[in-house]
């Protein structure tokens, strides 16, 4: 039985367009047997807002692409999928990037329409009073690629911490995805200090943790920290932003995920959990 997958994109986020789509995605979950997706679009935002809170003087940088979501547009959407698709339980989302910086921004979007699975990303980091992608700081060559990593995960730390509008932290080693060729392999436990410390705190705070199968796939290692540190339910995300990614790799993840010591929930919408 594959879990259901909690992080997807559709044309309704900024950053795939005319690639996705709800409706084919849909088609695609039901053609491998996902029991449910979860349309997370993202929520970025491109200044700051009255009860927003930047760190300091920062900008935020490079981020022209950046669209604000149409709610309307995309819960007209949802709702249409919903009926064609009625043996496949298609939930409402958001992926929050960095909603401890953004508190006001977020819930105003909140506010405007019900989402049922919220994710909180941390997409960006602060170097010389900008906010920047691990990607841009990366091709700067503006520090060693294991300081940006612990920064990242001081970030996290912040994330956590400062917001309590979310339901699962996504993709919490963002910057891997990005790790520069020239630099030496990615080693997770060089940072398993880092990783235990960000997922003590998540899971002191009663929320899920995402295993993404779009970055590379976690060690089963990796994910028994997460569940000796305390952690109570995995959920799995694809990260997809075109129709022929949802639910990849969800068998390799399956096999990693149960080698950690989590099993299937409560029912087979649920998270995975201990």
């Amino acid at each position: 039985m594959l879990p259901p997958d909690n992080h997807v994109h559709s044309q309704f986020s900024w950053d795939t367009r005319s690639n996705g789509s709800m409706d084919l995605t849909c088609a695609r979950a039901v053609e491998i047997g996902l029991p449910a997706i979860a349309f997370t679009e993202h929520l970025d935002f491109t200044a700051w807002g009255h009860e927003d809170l930047p760190p300091g003087e920062t900008t935020i940088a490079f981020r022209d692409r950046v669209q604000p979501l149409d709610v309307e547009a995309y819960q007209a959407e949802l709702e249409r999928c919903r009926d064609k698709y009625p043996d496949l339980r298609i939930l409402s989302g958001i992926e929050t990037g960095e909603p401890h910086l953004f508190p006001g921004s977020v819930a105003a979007v909140l506010r405007s329409g019900a989402f049922e699975r919220v994710l909180g990303s941390l997409h960006s980091v602060v170097h010389e009073g900008r906010m920047l992608s691990p990607e841009r700081v990366f091709g700067l060559n503006a520090m060693p690629t294991e300081d940006l990593m612990r920064r990242y995960f001081e970030g996290l730390l912040d994330l956590i911490k400062g917001s309590d509008v979310f339901q699962v932290l996504a993709h919490c080693d963002f910057p891997r995805r990005y790790w520069p060729q020239s630099a030496n392999a990615y080693d997770e436990k060089l940072f398993e200090e880092e990783y235990r410390t960000v997922f003590r705190v998540l899971a002191t705070s009663g929320r899920a943790l995402e295993i993404n199968t779009r970055s590379p796939l976690w060690s089963a290692e990796l994910m028994r920290w997460w569940y000796e540190e305390g952690g109570e339910a995995v959920s799995f995300g694809s990260d997809a932003h075109v129709p022929y990614r949802v639910g990849a790799q969800f068998e390799l993840a399956v096999d990693v995920v149960e080698s950690a010591g989590f099993r299937p929930g409560r029912d087979r919408f649920d998270f995975w959990r201990r």
